[in-house]
C-alpha cells in the first residue's frame, strides 16, 4: 500500500499465507459470522461490544462449519479459516507478489521461511491424518493448484504420490510454501535482499507423524520451547537437536534484525539458494523445486464467491 511506502527497512515473515479475500466474499462472511453471534450488524464496531473470548470461542466453531458454504464461498471453505485480509483497493490495493514484480513496492531486506510439512499440522490436529481418498486429492488439486493445467502438472511431478501427498503437498505449496517462495523471488527481483529458509527438522512428539509442520518454527524463533505450542510439538524435555536448532534460529534472527544479513547466501532469481533447517543446517538450491516449476508464472489469487 502506498502509505506504508518507504515504512520498513527490514522484515521477518514466517509462512507467508497465500490467503486474501475480495470484497465481496469477505462481505458474506462477515455477515453470516455476525448473524451467528446475534450481532447488531455485521461491522466492527458492533463485534466490538462482543466478549473477547465469546468471539474466539465462535470463531473456531464457524471455521468448523465452513464446508456447509463450499457451493458460494468455494476455495475459502478448504483452508480452515474465514479469516484474511481483504483485497478492496484502498487499504489493501493489490496482493504482495504482484504489486513487487510489477514495481509497485520497491524491495527491502527480508528474512523469509517456510516449513517442509506445512500442512501437516492441520491434517493431524482434524483427525484426517491417514484418511485422504482419491476424491480428496481431485477436489485439493482442482481448487488450489494453478490453472489451467495445475492438477495435471501436480501427478506427472509427482508420479508416485498416492492421495495423502497429494493432498499434503498442493495445500501445503497453495497456502504457505509458494507465496513464502514467491514473495522472496519477487522481493529480490524488485532490488531487495531475500533470504529464504526451509524448516525440515521433525516435530519429535507423537512418534514423528506431524514432520516439520506449520507452527514449529514458532517456538524454535522465539526460544519458547516451554511454551504450550512448543510443549505441544517439541515435548516437555526438549532435546540437544532441538536446543541448538532454537539457538541457530535465534541468531539468524539477532544478525538479520541487527546488520541485514541472515548468515547465509541470498536468495536470488536463477539461484533460489535455501537455508535447509535440521540437525545439519545446509544452504542448498530450494528443496521444493518441482512445485515452484509448477508455479512458475502464478500468484495466490484472493479467494471470491464461487
Amino acid at each position: 500500500m502506498k502509505s506504508a511506502r518507504g515504512l520498513f527497512r527490514r522484515a521477518i515473515a514466517h509462512s507467508v499465507p497465500g490467503l486474501h479475500s475480495t470484497p465481496a466474499l469477505a462481505r458474506q462472511v462477515t455477515a453470516a459470522f455476525a448473524d451467528r453471534l446475534g450481532a447488531a450488524a455485521p461491522t466492527a464496531e458492533a463485534l466490538r461490544d462482543i466478549d473477547p473470548w465469546h468471539l474466539a470461542a465462535e470463531l473456531t466453531s464457524f471455521n468448523a462449519g465452513l464446508h456447509a458454504h463450499r457451493e458460494s464461498w468455494g476455495r475459502l471453505t478448504e483452508t480452515g479459516t474465514a479469516l484474511c485480509p481483504v483485497v478492496d483497493g484502498e487499504v489493501l490495493p493489490e496482493t504482495p507478489w504482484p504489486a513487487l514484480t510489477g514495481a509497485r513496492a520497491s524491495g527491502t531486506e527480508l528474512l523469509v521461511g517456510h516449513a517442509r510439512d506445512e500442512f501437516r499440522y492441520f491434517s493431524v490436529m482434524s483427525g484426517r491424518y491417514g484418511t485422504f481418498t482419491e476424491e480428496d486429492a481431485h477436489a485439493a488439486l482442482e481448487l488450489h493448484a494453478p490453472q489451467p493445467d495445475g492438477a495435471r502438472a501436480y501427478r506427472a511431478a509427482f508420479p508416485q504420490a498416492g492421495p495423502e501427498e497429494l493432498v499434503e503437498t498442493v495445500y501445503s505449496d497453495a497456502l504457505f510454501r509458494m507465496p513464502s517462495q514467491k514473495l522472496a523471488e519477487a522481493n529480490a527481483a524488485a532490488g531487495g535482499t531475500s533470504y529464504l529458509f526451509e524448516l525440515c527438522w521433525v516435530a519429535p512428539v507423537l512418534g514423528g507423524i506431524l514432520g516439520a509442520c506449520h507452527s514449529l518454527d514458532m517456538p524454535l524463533a522465539f526460544g519458547t520451547l516451554d511454551s504450550p505450542v512448543g510443549i505441544q510439538l517439541i515435548g516437555e524435555e526438549p532435546t540437544p537437536e532441538a536446543v541448538a536448532l532454537s539457538r541457530e534460529l535465534q541468531e539468524a534472527w539477532v544478525r538479520f534484525v541487527t546488520t541485514g544479513d541472515a548468515g547465509w547466501s541470498a536468495h536470488r532469481p536463477g539461484e533460489h539458494l535455501t537455508r535447509v533447517l535440521g540437525t545439519e543446517s545446509k544452504t542448498l538450491p530450494y528443496p521444493e523445486q518441482a512445485s515452484r516449476q509448477i508455479w512458475e508464472g502464478h500468484t495466490p489469487a484472493p479467494f471470491d464467491l464461487s
